[in-house]
């Protein structure tokens, strides 16, 4: 995901490009697991496909409107993005440690302000009777079989799939941008989603978890800190096994 324009951009506008897309990209899709799981909502019931599908709307979202800085909204693109190879992030934005660190600043930040925006949205539904699981389930992800390990693989697998595919579609002349990501992670969602609920995004899910633990939510119970390691390791370890197969996919042979 490139910027529509070849202008330089400063590292203050990528922080706040990213923090206004991932946000967005939170808003939209914690709001519809709100819809769907949380008692008196019109969506109430939905299931999982209308999950899918609103997350990868709420990608749609957020990819255009943090096109300022490559619109990464997610660390593991921009951990993809520096194991492929490449020389900038976005216009004028090199691969560095200081930048990769702004970018994962603003996708954090913005996936927690993104979670109380949603919570916001739907206060009067979380001061309903449910069960803290179901609460927490809006913020962030949780495994359908508790088991870390292959929970870190389902993660990798995703991610992996996520990322590279993201990164060969530069190699492509259709130019969908946008929604062609958000097709991605609808497939990601409805094929490889159930046993996590799938991350595949360390911000989406640190940055809501974080939220869920400060807010004020009625019974909300525990934000499952055990787990939270799992959407964090594993997309990145599958970014980063992306970007070294797009350097070794793409490299022209001898």
């Amino acid at each position: 995901m490139q910027t529509l324009e070849s202008e330089p951009v400063s590292l203050t506008t990528v922080f706040f490009s990213e923090v206004a897309g991932t946000a967005m990209l939170l808003l939209l899709g914690c709001g519809v697991v709100a819809n769907a799981v949380l008692p008196r909502t019109k969506g109430l019931g939905g299931g999982f496909l209308m999950i899918n599908f609103g997350w990868g709307l709420a990608v749609f979202a957020g990819v255009y409107v943090g096109w300022r800085s490559g619109a990464h909204i997610n660390p593991a693109v921009t951990v993809g993005l520096w194991a492929s190879g490449a020389e900038e992030y976005a216009p004028g934005i090199a691969v560095a440690a200081l930048s990769t660190l702004v970018y994962f600043a603003g996708q954090v930040l913005g996936a927690f302000l993104g979670a109380v925006l949603a919570f916001l949205a739907y206060k009067k539904h979380f001061e309903e009777e449910a069960d803290g699981e179901v609460k927490l389930a809006v913020f962030s992800t949780g495994p359908a079989v508790r088991s870390y390990g292959w929970n870190v693989v389902t993660e990798v697998i995703g991610t992996f799939v996520l990322v590279a595919v993201i990164l060969l579609f530069g190699n492509t002349p259709s130019q969908l941008g946008p929604l062609a990501v958000a097709l991605l992670v609808v497939g990601i969602g409805a094929s490889l989603g159930g046993p996590t609920g799938y991350a595949i995004n360390p911000a989406r899910d640190l940055g809501p978890r974080i939220a869920h633990a400060l807010l004020p939510i009625r019974g909300k119970g525990s934000s499952d800190w055990s787990y939270a390691w799992v959407p964090i390791v594993g997309p990145l370890l599958g970014a980063a096994l992306a970007g070294g197969f797009y350097q070794v996919f793409t490299t022209p042979a001898a």
